[in-house]
């Protein structure tokens, strides 16, 4: 029986190890710094083992990884080129479903000379996205056709019955990941032209968009740009990544950067400070000059406006005591939202995945449609949890079978990777529903 190690008991972590114990081909090891984190999720199965690790801890880790024959790591981002690079010593493939980083992709020669496999980028965003996107724009090149735009969108939101705060938002994953998402730049290509956005003015570029009868908004994801290469698609003149929402989402982030609450410069001697002590520091104001006002005054806006609304919900011009030392803005807000946006016991999340492109043919042009809808199970695995872990799951079970024989460093483009992993996804009812539509035909 091959052993699968993952590294981490987070948020997405059991839907893995359901998935590959359920299988009965697979022996799951899970390493975690808290390994009542992992008992918990493997709950003594057969073929299950929980282990302590302190991911700085290089002799323990190289330990885990010796004895594994594919490993997962669900560590931060920061740790997986270290994992990596003990695959590589010891011959062992890696899934992760975080992006690429440079000193990732720079192992890619390394990894093909050790026959090994490093696939990266197997979650929702990225992961299902660049699945579902390929397998249309490759059906597209095969009817002689070309991509000439293409809109991607993608969210983590509550189902429409828990969309129940006046931040239309909960957190099925770290409030600070979400907030540190808001200030990367971002760069798209509208028509052939460029758009360059810095991180500061991310919010200000949102647009309402609706997706199977709903109504979001959405504003630009990071860079664009490389999936035109990615893709294969560098004759198309839009291409667009773009992060859903609810309304209003954007108008109450800008303001919340414009205050400083996305920084993460300390905060220090505030132990018992008010909240309302911690805006002013943060703003920026004397303490006699309340933190409301000056935002009702910069804004323009009335007392009872729905961004008022918003922070006041947080209790951020309230007298609670902070009870730490220090802080930062970032940190304060997210503790806040961590505090006051959780999902209750039995509701449901939501996630959204479309897909918008235009192709071009010879006499024709189609739109072409792909659309997940998923919903997270009441009292169950989140839907955030399910789509983003599945993926990886499903990767490995392939690479242990010997079905995926790719080697280097990989995101999901292949058919040979993609396929697979789509068709069983199905099997496990997270479906992209595609739709085309000829909007320009020419006459015979």
């Amino acid at each position: 029986m091959k052993n699968a190690l993952i590294l981490g008991a987070g948020m997405v972590a059991k839907p893995i190890v359901d998935y590959l114990v359920e299988s009965k081909k697979v022996s799951v090891t899970m390493a975690s710094r808290t390994v009542e984190k992992a008992h918990k999720i493997l709950q003594g199965r057969e073929n299950t083992r929980a282990e302590p690790l302190l991911i700085d801890n290089d002799t323990l880790l190289e330990n885990l990884i010796k004895e594994a024959d594919v490993v997962i790591s669900l560590l931060p981002y920061a740790y997986h080129v270290k994992t990596a690079k003990y695959c590589l010593k010891y011959s062992i493939s890696m899934v992760t479903t975080s992006y690429v980083s440079q000193l990732m992709q720079d192992l890619d020669k390394e990894a093909r000379e050790a026959g090994v496999l490093l696939l990266n980028e197997l979650g929702l965003d990225p992961g299902t996205d660049h699945m579902s996107a390929m397998r249309i724009i490759h059906a597209v090149s095969k009817k002689g056709g070309y991509v000439r735009s293409f809109r991607s969108y993608c969210g983590g939101l509550p189902a429409p019955e828990a969309n129940n705060n006046p931040w239309g938002y909960k957190f099925s994953w770290s409030p600070r990941a979400v907030l540190m998402a808001g200030r990367n730049d971002a760069l798209y290509l509208k028509k052939g032209e460029k758009v360059s956005i810095p991180g500061a003015d991310l919010f200000e570029h949102n647009w309402p968009v609706t997706i199977a009868d709903m109504e979001f908004e959405t504003y630009p994801n990071r860079d664009s740009m490389p999936y035109q290469e990615l893709y294969g698609i560098g004759k198309a003149e839009t291409m667009f990544r773009g992060t859903l929402r609810n309304p209003g989402w954007s108008r109450t982030l800008q303001v919340v950067s414009h205050l400083n609450l996305l920084t993460e410069k300390e905060i220090s001697g505030i132990k018992g400070a008010s909240y309302r002590r911690i805006m002013q520091e943060i703003i920026g104001l004397p303490q006699d000059q309340d933190p409301k006002d000056y935002i009702l005054k910069k804004l323009e806006i009335p007392a009872d406006d729905e961004i008022i609304k918003k922070l006041a919900w947080l209790d951020l011009f309230s007298d609670h005591q902070y009870p730490n030392e220090t802080t930062t803005a970032l940190d304060f807000l997210a503790e806040r939202m961590a505090t006051k946006m959780p999902y209750a016991e039995g509701e449901r999340d939501m996630i959204v995945l479309y897909h918008d492109f235009l192709a071009e043919y010879p006499d024709h042009q189609e739109r072409i449609t792909s659309t997940l809808v998923d919903y997270g199970i009441p009292h169950g695995d989140s839907a955030m949890s399910r789509t983003v872990s599945l993926p990886a799951a499903i990767a490995t079970k392939l690479i242990l079978e010997g079905k995926i024989k790719e080697t280097g460093v990989h995101i999901p483009v292949d058919p040979e990777i993609y396929e697979p992993v789509l068709n069983e996804l199905e099997r496990l009812n997270i479906v992209c529903e595609e739709k085309t539509e000829v909007i320009k035909a020419t006459s015979a």
